[in-house]
């Protein structure tokens, strides 16, 4: 094929530090060329380095970039303001920081099509409203007049493409564009990604660290680690036999169906770039590293059409197997948690006096149970009222009605301390919800000190023994949060939780947006402490390929109502809701897929303010039939503890 984009030994600095080191790839017209690693290899500054927007401090210093016949580097800045979003455009990862938030979507995509193809008036109109249409916007009329606020996450990534191809660019760079998408609105992005692509013969830069994505959208391969490219390769030869030790252990911590044992992680962190880097810089990291290894700089090899740099390619043994997952704690008989009939409603005010005009059902009568020693993943997509759910059985929001027990004892306001004291929340971004004034060890005091945890002068000791039970050093207890890693920030949030002994964990998302190897970690974190303290989880996630690997059951959730419930074996492998099968089988997999492929699912999710009468999924369901759309289904057991609220199973049977 033609090529398109060349880089050829790219190098991109901050100071002495060169966060892109020497890199070279093409991209061909029409081809989608995957950029692949952990955060911190340089996939993204790499993708800025092409577009010239790199932030204060950043400059090119040497390599080169050609588009076409164009010199990328050689370029004015007034020049490379035609060239960026005109010859190549790119989507950022999220979308709500790239969208102005105080500008129309219409206004916003006006602009790229004034500047890059001389538009305005009407004719700007209409060729924006034609580009919602393509990237598959409902009703793209009356959505250029909205702000992105009033978007879901899957809308505005789609107003971040639609914007990218008004300047019809011939190379699209799509940085992690499904990052923190539920898995059916990730199908239909990607999708629209592919089509776009098939229909104006562009070709595609796809940066992301999601091995599932790569499989189904890539013609090529590159694998970045710590500035550098250490392996390359067409798709079907990368996934069939990856040569570099790094690839091969991004492979291994991914979850398999049907495999309860230990993840393999990748110990320590991508090393940081401002040091003397001496040797292959995955050797402190790497299981098969020699001597050699350490002291020289790997280059390029080739294996059967894959480039890779590794002194061992072609001599790396087998793929290690696994160790077995200790025993999970038996069941106890008695749930230590049941749920029945839990409602959270938030009142719509309007008017002067602030009158109650409609409520939003975020939780409409929900029931669940969970015993010692087991993991009940809540799974959905965004909005559907799952960390709703876990807020109010912690209290952190008032419920509406329902009755919850945790160990027999009911819980209402009155004994809300006793349940802070059983029960904690581990939240999505450790972040945010750590306090970045304290120091770690006094975060994991605080809520020892408040429910008077243990003896005043022993809190210390037990703080060191939390540290090193969730994998922390010693001296992390005198630092800022600012000053870990994203899974060691998740990791603190964590022990803070397990610092008051609780018997239930309400984990919001904890690995969503973490790299596969530290997701590794935190899994198995997670069974450990469930093995050794009989802890019971209720783990709230939309990624599936975690759900099998963690849970014993799951509820899946629509609208706030559970849809269908059972094992884990029984809801993901043999699921019978229309919408629970419709997400198992948008999951990206690195493995051939059997049966129909995707489910496409009509529309977006409706609003809680205003559900739909009758089943709240048939507008979007392809079974749906009249009865769907008069009155909500009952539940439809189907052996074993799996049961199903749906009209069309229960005609089945």
């Amino acid at each position: 094929m033609k090529p398109l984009l060349e880089v050829h030994n790219l190098v991109t600095s901050f100071g002495a530090t060169r966060v892109v080191d020497g890199v070279s790839f093409r991209v061909a017209t029409g081809e989608t060329y995957a950029l692949l690693g952990e955060s911190g290899c340089g996939k993204s500054m790499t993708a800025l380095s092409l577009m010239r927007l790199l932030p204060d401090g950043g400059r090119i210093t040497s390599g080169s970039v050609h588009l076409g016949k164009i010199d990328v580097l050689a370029l004015p800045e007034r020049a490379m303001r035609d060239v960026r979003g005109g010859r190549m455009a790119m989507i950022f990862q999220e979308p709500m920081l790239a969208l102005n938030p105080v500008v129309k979507v219409g206004d916003q995509i006006g602009e790229a099509l004034s500047l890059h193809r001389g538009w305005g008036g009407q004719a700007a109109h209409d060729a924006a409203s034609g580009l919602l249409d393509a990237v598959g916007v409902p009703d793209a009329a009356r959505r250029l007049d909205s702000y992105p606020f009033e978007l879901s996450g899957g809308l505005r990534q789609r107003i971040m493409i639609a914007m990218a191809l008004a300047g019809e660019p011939e190379l699209l760079i799509a940085d992690e564009p499904t990052t923190a998408l539920d898995v059916t609105i990730q199908a239909q992005v990607l999708d629209v990604l592919r089509r776009l692509k098939v229909e104006r013969q562009m070709g595609m830069l796809l940066i992301t660290h999601d091995l599932g994505v790569v499989a189904e959208n890539a013609d090529r391969v590159g694998v970045m680690y710590a500035g550098e490219l250490v392996e390359e390769g067409a798709r079907d030869a990368f996934f069939a036999s990856p040569q570099h030790p790094y690839t091969r252990m991004l492979f291994e911590a991914l979850p398999h169906p049907s495999d309860s044992g230990r993840l393999t992680t990748i110990p320590g962190q991508v090393p940081p770039l401002d040091g003397s880097l001496v040797g292959c810089r995955f050797a402190p990291r790497c299981p098969h590293a020699i001597a050699r290894c350490r002291n020289e700089s790997p280059g390029w090899q080739e294996f059967d059409g894959q480039r890779v740099r590794c002194h061992l390619a072609g001599s790396l043994p087998a793929a290690s197997v696994r160790e077995s997952a200790v025993q999970t704690v038996p069941a106890a008989a008695q749930p230590l948690l049941q749920v029945e009939g839990l409602k959270v409603y938030f009142p719509v005010r309007r008017g002067f006096i602030q009158r109650t005009v409609g409520h939003v059902r975020a939780v409409d009568d929900v029931s669940l149970d969970i015993r010692a020693g087991r993991t009940l993943a809540l799974v959905g997509e965004s909005g559907c009222g799952k960390t709703t759910v876990g807020k109010a059985l912690l209290r952190l929001i008032d419920p509406t009605a329902g009755h919850v027990a945790l160990g027999g004892e009911t819980i209402t306001e009155k004994n809300v301390a006793t349940l802070r004291r059983q029960a904690q929340m581990v939240f999505q971004d450790p972040f945010s919800s750590l306090n970045p004034r304290m120091r770690v060890s006094d975060i994991l005091l605080e809520g020892m000190d408040a429910l008077g945890v243990g003896a005043a002068g022993q809190r210390r000791d037990a703080v060191a023994q939390l540290l090193r039970q969730v994998g922390l050093p010693d001296d992390a207890g005198g630092r800022y949060p600012h000053a870990f890693s994203g899974g060691q920030r998740q990791r603190i949030a964590i022990a803070r939780a397990l610092a008051v002994s609780p018997r239930l964990v309400i984990c919001d998302e904890p690995t969503s947006a973490l790299d596969v190897s530290v997701q590794a970690q935190i899994l198995n974190l997670l069974k450990d402490l469930q093995n050794e303290l009989g802890l019971a989880y209720l783990f709230i996630t939309h990624n599936l390929a975690v759900v099998e690997y963690l849970a014993h059951e799951v509820a899946v959730m629509y609208l706030g109502r559970i849809v269908e419930h059972g094992s884990a074996a029984d809801v993901l492998r043999a699921p019978r809701h229309p919408y629970t099968r419709a997400l198992v089988s948008a999951v990206p997999s690195i493995e051939p897929q059997a049966g129909d492929g995707i489910i496409r699912l009509a529309g977006d999710q409706p609003s809680p303010l205003n559900p739909p009468a009758g089943c709240h999924f048939h507008p979007r369901c392809p079974q749906a039939s009249e009865a769907c759309r008069q009155t909500y289904p009952g539940r439809t057991d189907l052996g074993s503890g799996h049961w199903v609220r749906c009209h069309w199973v229960a005609a089945q049977i």
